[in-house]
Order: C-alpha cells, then sequence, then structure tokens
C-alpha cells in the first residue's frame, strides 16, 4: 500500500515539474539596427537569436540564455513579451 502511494505521488510530482516548465513566457526579439562597425561577438549573438535582416521578428522561449543573449545586445533589438 506505502509503494502504490510513493509511486502516486513521485507520478504527481513529475507531471507538476513537466507541466510548469512547458509554460515558460515566450518573447518576439526584432532586430532593429544594423550589425555594421559592431564586434564580431554582438554579430555572433545577433546570429545565434536568429536575426539576419533590420526588422526580422523571431520568438524565443524565455529561458536565462536567451535573456542574456538579448541584454548583451540590447542596443540592436527590441523585445516584447508574448504569451
Amino acid at each position: 500500500m506505502l509503494e502504490k502511494l510513493l509511486e502516486i505521488e513521485v507520478f504527481l510530482l513529475k507531471k507538476y515539474l513537466t507541466d510548469n516548465i512547458n509554460t515558460m513566457a515566450k518573447i518576439k526579439v526584432t532586430k532593429v539596427r544594423s550589425a555594421i562597425n559592431r564586434t564580431k561577438r554582438q554579430k555572433l549573438t545577433l546570429e545565434a537569436l536568429g536575426l539576419k535582416k533590420i526588422g526580422q521578428i523571431v520568438e524565443h522561449e524565455a529561458t536565462p540564455n536567451i535573456i542574456g543573449m538579448v541584454n548583451k545586445v540590447k542596443h540592436l533589438v527590441s523585445v516584447e513579451e508574448t504569451k
């Protein structure tokens, strides 16, 4: 009986954790300025975000990695949160 309760508890805990991961916020990143005369690192960051042309919009999950990349090129992009 105790084993069955533990199995149910583990199942519910796994379900709870995976449901919360899937509801992560999304952000739209738009390239608004040129990468000309910028450092190679900034150009590579824009490319890693998937931004090549001015006005191009990409949507990403708001993970700490993506937020950090956006902060490094915040003077070249605009960001808005989506559902």
